[in-house]
């Protein structure tokens, strides 16, 4: 098709006046017809093909997400609706989430209230949220508890360690009558396996380093990060190998990456036939031109193997604007177009990767031995 052609047969810039009946569906269809505007109209349109063609979604999530009730608004719904199946987030976000759990409270605050003030009245300020020095003692003292526990007194992989608490916290839950769950509860109940990249960077394991300072060999829990990152390759494996996979970026930092990387882990490392990700969309605030991976876009991704050829094409979209402003409206609009699906409970089938993965690298295992073997 010549430039001409393709340029006359382009969707036309013609939105409709709005009248407020519209659904929110009819709305970006018809009122968001470029820039930023359009970047969240193909986001809309690709969230909505994930649910109507079953991809397996694997989500991360950076930033003060929980603090500021993004997972209550957003990320919950979408796990309990079978729409998110994997999640990388930081150790910080599902940190904090349990605040909410035993009965703490964050606020709206000024950014400029003061923060000397703030630090001597015991206040903590994330950007406009705050809530008291407090909220930080008793969520320490729950997950020290919770991790002195016998259950967890192994070497384990992020993804364990999340489902223990996650279990832990969900009798918690139904105990106190909690009428919304947090995250690691509801990804527990939904089956989904929760990563963190960086879990060291994050209170929930100062509470591990307390424990160990405390109890010395007795208490025996350590991250198995070898197998970790191994974990996220084999899921990712299972998940092409059985259909379609999207990755949705919530943000950038250490969860986007820990996901991505699973794909040249499968290529380049392992030596595997790995296509990456069929559907790619990131919601960032940050510049494109800096070299920093937050802000990479999937063309600069399928240079590393981390996105498909026809992803890059077709299927992604970077949306440049900060996701709290826009993410619940998205989501607003797929539930109201009925989007819903079983969940796919990959944190049950954590076996069957790892044996698929094992059986399909026999193949490439003696090249790969013999090239390190080799001598020069």
């Amino acid at each position: 098709m010549s430039v001409h052609d393709a340029f006359a047969t382009a969707r036309e810039v013609r939105p409709h006046a709005i009248t407020g009946q519209e659904s929110v569906a009819e709305l970006i269809s018809h009122a968001f017809p470029a820039f930023v505007g359009r970047q969240v109209r193909t986001a809309f349109e690709l969230m909505g093909r994930c649910a109507a063609e079953d991809h397996a979604v694997f989500c991360t999530m950076s930033g003060a997400m929980t603090p500021a009730g993004l997972h209550r608004s957003v990320l919950v719904p979408l796990v309990q609706r079978g729409l998110v199946d994997v999640l990388t987030t930081t150790g910080a976000n599902l940190y904090h989430d349990a605040h909410r759990v035993i009965g703490h409270r964050i606020r709206e605050i000024a950014p400029d209230a003061g923060d000397t003030m703030l630090r001597e009245a015991r206040i903590i300020r994330i950007y406009d949220l705050g809530f008291e020095e407090d909220v930080l003692l008793d969520t320490d003292l729950l997950f020290a508890r919770l991790m002195r526990g016998p259950e967890f007194q192994r070497p384990m992989t992020t993804w364990e360690l999340h489902a223990l608490l996650g279990r832990r916290l969900a009798a918690i839950e139904d105990e106190l009558g909690v009428d919304q769950p947090c995250l690691l509860s509801a990804c527990w109940r939904a089956g989904v396996p929760i990563f963190v990249g960086a879990p060291q960077d994050g209170s929930i394991f100062l509470n591990v380093v307390k424990l160990k300072a405390l109890y010395g060999d007795a208490f025996q829990l350590s991250l198995d990060v070898t197998q970790d990152v191994h974990d996220m390759a084999a899921l990712q494996w299972l998940a092409q190998n059985e259909g379609q996979t999207a990755v949705w970026i919530l943000g950038g930092g250490v969860p986007k990456n820990y996901t991505l990387q699973g794909e040249p882990t499968l290529g380049q490392i392992l030596g595997l036939e790995a296509r990456g990700f069929d559907v790619d969309l990131q919601f960032c605030v940050d510049p494109v031109d800096n070299g920093a991976l937050s802000s990479c876009p999937a063309g600069e991704g399928h240079t590393w193997g981390k996105v498909s050829a026809e992803c890059v094409q077709t299927s992604s979209v970077y949306v440049h604007t900060d996701v709290t402003a826009v993410l619940p409206f998205l989501v607003h609009g797929l539930f109201q177009q009925g989007a819903q699906r079983p969940h796919k409970r990959l944190l049950d089938r954590m076996g069957q990767a790892r044996e698929r993965l094992a059986a399909d690298l026999a193949g490439t295992a003696p090249g790969l031995r013999e090239e390190l073997e080799r001598t020069e």
